[in-house]
């Protein structure tokens, strides 16, 4: 665009933007001035310059600013009613969701329609499938947020239902999200229409499109199943299944990212979840990955290069281990090698997204040296894997059918945050993770002060328990660490539970390994009971390499155990 077309078209612009307060229409000047810094290579590309979502940034988008501002310089102030029908050219979807008879169906777990809505009075009309007659356990659930407030939490018993997002006599502007909560295998819900009364010429908008999107594949876990239920003990619902409580999606709030999912409870790579040990071919999710869903209504083909992911992360295996442990050298290998096919179907469909693989939330631990072997075998430098910290019940509670509590998903996206990060080369805060996780466990007794101790340390669930035989002349006579911690400087929650006699003081420090007289924080924990838990925050004003958390035991003589040591990063 020559120097003089360019200053009359933002010229034009702002007499537009003078016309029309900018909140009353998504796209602003200073949008279309960016998008045209972006053309002309004077600065880099955003998410926001790609205005239609299309994966490309070039003049057709300019085009459709300038068309939306020429719209919004057509609003004269009258309000009108005015019914939006279409959901794909107004909103922004997310996830996998299909578009047919007039209705975009929400499919998969967190599935959205997400848009900015214009006026004084609006609401959205959901559709319901053939599920909302099922029994009331298993019809699907959705929510709906108007500027990030839940105002709308609903299992849907009915085919159609109008849900209100706002009110009132002066005309605003709101971000809507329409999200399916539930799984796609309990159906899916429909958005069919937005009725705005309103004075812009368009006023149901989609929201800009992120820098980064993340497709989670998985199982019941990713699904969220369970995560608002009581306890163990309560069977499946919908009502308790929750997407946006999950490690999924609670990831990609993290990383600021757009998301999609492909995940059915029960399912697994080469088998289904199995009672009795025999395969469940039933149940598997890489026949029906290339599909929008695998009910009958949305089972059609997914379009990858319409949607593009710049990650993959797979979490699949949980069931496939009721399968393979019944037999784990042969079906292990055989998890193996369906572990290896998937891999590479996923890497056919996705051919530059870094591809993240990990399983362990709820155990299976024996299965992940078949996904490390997997990994290594495909040879694929930008596959990576790790194994999740198993739940801890005792610590952070428990869903329904042992699933993982809100407390449980919430730590693994921390970690998987970090991990995807490290897989796309960004620098990640490490807020939320808990650096004490791989630290190295152990105890240390000075027999020449006349302390002896018999140190037991379970892997299974990083437990330390020293019996001290005979206590030493100091604390320092017998010591209990986690070492090998490499600390950044901030803000940290320390924690920790010992059992020991009630009344007992157990000194503690974080402090330097290789310097024991340099002391980062301590204390002096006084047991209320023969089972107690210390929590603390603790500031680093600068990073500590090498660190360790040690308890100072060589004036006791009982036996101590220390577990769920963590300390959590917080700023």
């Amino acid at each position: 665009m020559r120097s003089k077309q360019k200053a009359l078209f933002l010229a034009a612009c702002v007499s537009f933007a003078a016309m029309q307060p900018l909140s009353a229409f998504a796209v602003s000047v200073s949008d279309v001035q960016h998008l045209m810094k972006a053309l002309t290579v004077q600065t880099d590309p955003i998410a926001a310059d790609d205005y239609n979502g299309d994966g490309k940034i070039n003049a057709i988008d300019l085009s459709l600013m300038k068309q939306d501002l020429l719209s919004a310089a057509a609003d004269t102030g009258e309000q009108k009613a005015q019914t939006v029908t279409d959901i794909v050219g107004s909103t922004k979807l997310i996830g996998r969701t299909l578009t047919k008879d007039g209705v975009t169906w929400l499919v998969q777990s967190g599935s959205a329609s997400e848009c900015t809505v214009t006026g004084t009075k609006a609401s959205v009309t959901i559709a319901g499938d053939g599920c909302v007659y099922s029994d009331a356990k298993y019809r699907p659930r959705y929510g709906v947020y108007v500027d990030g407030k839940l105002v709308k939490d609903v299992v849907m018993d009915e085919p159609e239902q109008t849900v209100e997002l706002f009110s009132g006599t002066t005309q605003r502007t709101a971000t809507v999200k329409v999200i399916h909560l539930s799984e796609s295998n309990n159906g899916a819900v429909g958005v069919k229409s937005f009725d705005v009364t309103s004075s812009a010429a368009k006023p149901v908008k989609p929201t800009a499109k992120k820098d980064l999107t993340i497709e989670f594949i998985g199982d019941s876990i990713t699904c969220a199943y369970g995560v608002e239920a009581d306890s163990q003990y309560v069977n499946f619902e919908t009502a308790t299944e929750n997407f946006t409580l999950s490690y999924a999606y609670l990831t990609a709030q993290l990383l600021d990212a757009d998301y999609s999912a492909v995940s059915y409870s029960g399912f697994g790579i080469v088998s289904g979840y199995s009672n009795d040990g025999t395969k469940n071919t039933d149940s598997l999710v890489p026949p029906v990955y290339e599909q929008v869903g695998k009910l009958s209504d949305y089972a059609v083909e997914w379009d990858f290069a319409a949607h593009p992911s710049d990650v993959i992360v797979l979490n699949l295996g949980t069931n496939d281990d009721s399968y393979a442990t019944k037999e784990l050298e042969t079906r292990g290998a055989e998890y193996q090698k369906g572990y290896v096919s998937f891999l590479k179907q996923i890497r056919k469909n996705n051919p530059d997204a870094a591809i993240v693989c990990t399983l362990g939330i709820m155990g299976c631990q024996e299965l992940y040296p078949y996904i490390e072997a997997a990994v290594a075998e495909v040879g694929d430098p930008k596959i990576s894997c790790y194994e999740s910290p198993t739940h801890n019940i005792q610590r952070d509670g428990i869903g329904a059918d042992w699933h993982p509590s809100p407390k449980t998903h919430e730590l693994n996206s921390y970690l998987l945050a970090d991990k995807i990060c490290t897989a796309i080369g960004k620098e990640y805060s490490k807020i939320g993770l808990d650096l004490a996780a791989d630290g190295e466990y152990g105890s240390e007794i000075d027999k020449d002060t006349g302390a002896n101790a018999w140190p037991y340390y379970a892997d299974w669930n990083k437990s330390l328990n020293i019996n001290i035989s005979a206590k030493g002349t100091s604390p320092e006579s017998i010591t209990a660490y986690v070492r090998g911690l490499n600390l950044p400087a901030g803000g940290y929650e320390l924690t920790f539970t010992v059992q020991a006699s009630a009344g007992a003081e157990i000194p503690y420090a974080l402090r330097s390994t290789k310097d024991p007289a340099k002391i980062y924080h301590s204390g002096t924990f006084k047991m209320g009971a023969d089972k107690d838990t210390l929590t603390e925050t603790l500031t680093l004003k600068a990073a500590a390499q090498d660190a360790e958390i040690v308890f100072l035991i060589g004036e006791l003589q009982q036996s101590v155990t220390f577990s769920d040591v963590a300390l959590y990063k917080r700023s």
